[in-house]
Protein backbone atom coordinates (compact mmCIF):
# COMPACT_ATOMS: atom_id res chain seq x y z
CA UNK A 1 0.00 0.00 0.00
CA UNK A 2 0.95 3.43 -0.65
CA UNK A 3 2.03 5.36 2.15
CA UNK A 4 2.40 9.02 3.18
CA UNK A 5 3.26 10.88 6.30
CA UNK A 6 2.08 14.56 6.91
CA UNK A 7 3.74 15.92 10.25
CA UNK A 8 2.85 19.16 11.03
CA UNK A 9 5.16 22.25 13.25
CA UNK A 10 5.06 23.65 16.35
CA UNK A 11 1.78 24.36 17.15
CA UNK A 12 0.37 22.34 14.82
CA UNK A 13 -2.72 19.61 15.40
CA UNK A 14 -4.38 16.06 13.11
CA UNK A 15 -7.57 17.81 12.98
CA UNK A 16 -7.94 21.16 10.47
CA UNK A 17 -4.00 22.62 10.36
CA UNK A 18 -4.38 25.03 6.99
CA UNK A 19 -3.32 22.47 4.21
CA UNK A 20 -2.82 19.21 5.66
CA UNK A 21 -6.50 18.59 5.49
CA UNK A 22 -6.37 18.92 1.66
CA UNK A 23 -3.61 17.64 1.04
CA UNK A 24 -4.60 14.44 2.99
CA UNK A 25 -7.46 14.02 0.65
CA UNK A 26 -5.38 14.85 -2.46
CA UNK A 27 -3.33 11.73 -1.34
CA UNK A 28 -5.96 9.32 -0.68
CA UNK A 29 -7.59 10.78 -3.71
CA UNK A 30 -4.70 8.93 -5.48
CA UNK A 31 -4.56 5.83 -3.68
CA UNK A 32 -2.72 6.82 -0.75
CA UNK A 33 -3.04 5.67 3.18
CA UNK A 34 -1.67 8.94 4.88
CA UNK A 35 -0.84 8.72 8.29
CA UNK A 36 -1.21 12.30 10.19
CA UNK A 37 -0.37 12.05 13.52
CA UNK A 38 -0.77 14.58 16.41
CA UNK A 39 2.95 14.85 17.78
CA UNK A 40 4.11 15.18 21.20
CA UNK A 41 4.25 18.34 23.37
CA UNK A 42 2.44 20.63 19.63
CA UNK A 43 3.37 23.84 21.43
CA UNK A 44 7.14 23.69 22.37
CA UNK A 45 7.95 20.32 20.89
CA UNK A 46 11.47 18.65 20.86
CA UNK A 47 13.55 16.36 18.83
CA UNK A 48 13.45 12.92 20.87
CA UNK A 49 10.65 13.06 22.55
CA UNK A 50 9.39 14.19 18.71
CA UNK A 51 11.24 11.37 16.80
CA UNK A 52 10.83 8.32 19.68
CA UNK A 53 6.65 9.15 19.02
CA UNK A 54 7.36 8.99 14.90
CA UNK A 55 9.71 5.78 15.63
CA UNK A 56 7.26 4.02 17.65
CA UNK A 57 3.93 4.82 15.76
CA UNK A 58 4.51 5.36 12.37
CA UNK A 59 3.46 3.10 9.74
CA UNK A 60 5.56 0.95 7.57
CA UNK A 61 7.76 2.89 4.96
CA UNK A 62 8.88 1.73 1.90
CA UNK A 63 10.17 2.96 -1.46
CA UNK A 64 6.78 4.40 -2.43
CA UNK A 65 6.67 6.52 0.70
CA UNK A 66 5.77 10.15 0.35
CA UNK A 67 6.82 12.50 3.76
CA UNK A 68 5.75 15.78 3.54
CA UNK A 69 6.86 18.13 6.75
CA UNK A 70 6.20 21.59 7.89
CA UNK A 71 8.32 23.96 10.34
CA UNK A 72 9.67 21.75 13.35
CA UNK A 73 8.84 18.90 11.58
CA UNK A 74 11.37 19.57 8.88
CA UNK A 75 14.31 18.61 11.23
CA UNK A 76 12.67 15.55 12.85
CA UNK A 77 12.49 13.82 9.47
CA UNK A 78 16.05 14.58 8.10
CA UNK A 79 17.22 13.41 11.48
CA UNK A 80 14.96 10.26 11.34
CA UNK A 81 15.64 9.38 7.39
CA UNK A 82 19.07 9.16 8.67
CA UNK A 83 17.94 5.47 10.18
CA UNK A 84 14.92 4.79 7.74
CA UNK A 85 14.82 2.81 4.43
CA UNK A 86 14.81 5.00 1.46
CA UNK A 87 11.35 6.67 0.35
CA UNK A 88 9.79 8.09 -2.86
CA UNK A 89 9.85 11.95 -1.97
CA UNK A 90 10.73 14.33 0.89
CA UNK A 91 8.60 17.42 0.82
CA UNK A 92 9.93 20.22 3.50
CA UNK A 93 7.83 23.47 3.49
CA UNK A 94 8.93 26.43 5.96
CA UNK A 95 11.81 24.05 7.36
CA UNK A 96 14.77 25.49 8.98
CA UNK A 97 18.32 23.90 9.95
CA UNK A 98 19.72 25.63 12.36
CA UNK A 99 19.08 27.91 15.34
CA UNK A 100 16.44 30.33 14.54
CA UNK A 101 15.72 33.76 17.19
CA UNK A 102 12.80 32.19 19.09
CA UNK A 103 13.63 31.35 22.52
CA UNK A 104 15.34 28.57 22.18
CA UNK A 105 12.01 26.57 20.51
CA UNK A 106 14.06 25.89 16.93
CA UNK A 107 17.26 24.52 19.52
CA UNK A 108 14.47 21.79 21.30
CA UNK A 109 14.16 20.15 17.33
CA UNK A 110 17.56 20.02 16.03
CA UNK A 111 20.08 17.44 16.43
CA UNK A 112 23.80 18.14 17.46
CA UNK A 113 24.39 17.59 13.57
CA UNK A 114 23.02 16.38 10.36
CA UNK A 115 24.32 13.31 8.31
CA UNK A 116 24.06 15.10 5.14
CA UNK A 117 25.49 12.20 2.96
CA UNK A 118 23.45 9.10 4.34
CA UNK A 119 20.26 11.30 4.61
CA UNK A 120 20.62 11.96 0.42
CA UNK A 121 20.65 8.65 -0.12
CA UNK A 122 17.58 8.26 1.93
CA UNK A 123 15.26 9.68 -0.89
CA UNK A 124 14.69 9.49 -4.27
CA UNK A 125 13.79 13.02 -3.97
CA UNK A 126 13.81 15.99 -1.57
CA UNK A 127 11.97 19.48 -2.13
CA UNK A 128 12.31 22.30 0.49
CA UNK A 129 10.11 24.88 -0.31
CA UNK A 130 10.79 28.13 1.54
CA UNK A 131 9.67 31.60 1.24
CA UNK A 132 12.14 34.67 1.07
CA UNK A 133 9.84 36.64 4.04
CA UNK A 134 9.43 33.58 6.74
CA UNK A 135 8.51 35.68 9.82
CA UNK A 136 10.18 33.17 11.86
CA UNK A 137 13.58 33.09 9.97
CA UNK A 138 13.24 30.00 8.25
CA UNK A 139 13.84 31.58 4.80
CA UNK A 140 15.00 30.05 1.82
CA UNK A 141 18.82 31.75 3.20
CA UNK A 142 18.48 29.31 5.78
CA UNK A 143 17.48 26.58 3.49
CA UNK A 144 19.89 27.30 0.60
CA UNK A 145 22.95 25.15 2.46
CA UNK A 146 21.12 21.76 3.12
CA UNK A 147 19.24 21.97 -0.32
CA UNK A 148 23.08 21.91 -1.86
CA UNK A 149 24.01 19.20 0.44
CA UNK A 150 21.32 17.32 0.10
CA UNK A 151 20.93 17.87 -3.78
CA UNK A 152 17.85 19.00 -2.65
CA UNK A 153 15.19 21.29 -5.35
CA UNK A 154 14.76 24.20 -3.16
CA UNK A 155 11.72 26.51 -4.20
CA UNK A 156 11.35 30.21 -3.76
CA UNK A 157 7.61 30.98 -3.11
CA UNK A 158 7.75 35.11 -2.78
CA UNK A 159 5.82 36.74 -0.40
CA UNK A 160 4.59 33.15 1.24
CA UNK A 161 5.07 33.74 4.92
CA UNK A 162 5.50 30.51 6.33
CA UNK A 163 2.89 28.99 4.26
CA UNK A 164 0.63 28.67 7.52
CA UNK A 165 0.40 30.57 10.56
CA UNK A 166 -2.39 31.81 13.01
CA UNK A 167 0.10 34.33 14.49
CA UNK A 168 0.47 36.16 10.93
CA UNK A 169 -3.08 35.57 9.90
CA UNK A 170 -2.04 33.07 7.22
CA UNK A 171 -4.86 30.99 6.60
CA UNK A 172 -3.31 28.54 3.57
CA UNK A 173 -5.83 26.45 3.70
CA UNK A 174 -4.85 24.83 0.37
CA UNK A 175 -1.58 24.60 -1.47
CA UNK A 176 -1.64 23.56 -4.90
CA UNK A 177 1.95 24.36 -5.60
CA UNK A 178 2.53 21.15 -2.84
CA UNK A 179 -0.26 18.96 -5.15
CA UNK A 180 1.84 19.71 -8.02
CA UNK A 181 5.03 18.74 -6.82
CA UNK A 182 4.14 15.44 -5.12
CA UNK A 183 4.66 11.96 -7.30
CA UNK A 184 1.18 10.57 -6.73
Amino acid sequence: MKTALLLHGTGGSNTDYFWFADTKKFLEDHGYYVWWPLLPHTEKPNLQDTCDFIKNQHPDLDAETIIIGHSSAAPAILHLLEGWVPVKQVVLVGGFYQSLDDDGYSDAMLPEQFYWDTIKTKADQIIMINSDNDPWGATDIQARTPAVKLGATLIVPTGQGHMGSLTYEQPYREFPLLKTLLLV
